[in-house]
């Protein structure tokens, strides 16, 4: 099956893939502007600020992702109790979200990344976080909702930030759990503990978070990549990693098979959430039934699509066909 027959096919579909999201949630807090001079104040830029713009990040923009390829989507996830939190629920509400299972951690805020745009350029980032875990309590309970979401669920994504929801015990015990209603699991990690992630279908690290986990000082070779690669798999006991690579594609590898993808963009301006793109675009089609292989090769232009934006930003099936049509190779693999 080619990429416009998949597409196309899906987009005809009556049957929405439903798919269980948990992870980390988070606001993506934009200011834009123009910067012309410097501060008399200290040798930094000052930004003429035109306009603000917020949207759900982290977790938030895996569901903006799935929602825009049509989805149905459960998120499972923390905010704090205060005016960031009930926005990012409310926007995710207008998406016809099930947010039933987003919890409040009075402990806590919610984590927001606030970045100072000139123009495409970032000037500075601000974060506000706390990257303490989730108690035993919340986690309880978050486990307990979300158990009761999984019979409905074709496949579930666990978006980690580090910011503290999926934990080593939470994520073990849901892992646990999915495998008992035999639904796949799909990592996006983060940190250098995957072992927590034993028992996943796929794990999708960058290249870089690749090397930090094996403990390599890097990877400079596609051959090195999959040695590396398979020194995780075998470690962290999962079927696949999809190792993306910025502008320059993603590699799927598994014990037996290697497959390099090679899209590149042509202009790259941004690759905030290209990552989160890749990951929810190929959770999208392996719940919808492709095969991993093209489900990779689909991501792999999702993503294209995505480092030639500014920010955080949802791709459609449409751009996806266009992505496709110009950028034109095949995997490769063996």
């Amino acid at each position: 099956m080619g990429v416009k027959e998949a597409v196309n096919g899906l987009r005809k579909s009556k049957k929405r893939p439903s798919i269980l999201v948990a992870g980390d949630l988070m606001m993506d807090h934009y200011i834009w502007g123009s910067a012309k001079r410097l501060s008399p104040e200290a040798p930094v830029p000052v930004l003429n600020a035109a306009s603000e713009t917020v949207t759900p990040g982290g977790a938030g923009n895996v569901v903006q992702n799935l929602f825009a390829l049509g989805a149905t989507i459960t998120i499972g996830g923390l905010t704090g109790d205060d005016a960031a939190g009930r926005e990012l629920v409310r926007q995710l509400n207008n998406e016809k979200v099930n947010t039933s299972n987003v919890l409040i951690d009075p402990s806590r805020p919610t984590t927001m990344k606030s970045r100072m745009m000139a123009g495409n350029h970032q000037l500075l980032r601000v974060d506000k976080e706390l990257l303490t875990n989730i108690n035993s309590k919340l986690e309880q309970q978050l486990l307990a909702g979300l158990e009761k979401e999984l019979a409905a669920a074709d496949i579930v994504l666990l978006s980690d930030y580090n910011k503290g929801v999926l934990s080593p015990s939470f994520t073990q015990q849901l892992i646990r759990l999915c495998a008992k209603k035999k639904k796949r699991v799909l990592v996006d990690p983060k940190g250098l503990h995957y072992q927590k992630y034993s028992g996943a279908y796929l794990i999708k690290p960058n290249k870089r978070e690749l090397a930090e986990a094996a403990v390599v000082e890097g990877i400079p070779n596609d051959k090195e990549l999959i040695k590396t690669a398979r020194k995780l798999l075998s470690k962290v006991k999962c079927d696949y990693l999809v190792v993306t690579k910025s502008e320059e594609g993603l590699d799927l590898v598994s014990k037996t098979a290697y497959y390099n993808f090679p899209v590149k963009a042509n202009e790259v301006f941004d690759v905030t959430g290209a990552g989160d793109t890749v990951f929810a675009s190929l959770g999208y089609f392996l719940a919808a039934g492709l095969d991993i292989q093209l489900a990779c090769e689909l991501a792999n232009y999702a993503a294209a699509v995505a480092v030639s934006k500014v920010g955080s930003v949802a791709v459609t099936f449409d751009e996806i066909l266009q992505a496709a049509a110009q950028y034109k190779p095949n995997a490769s693999g063996k």
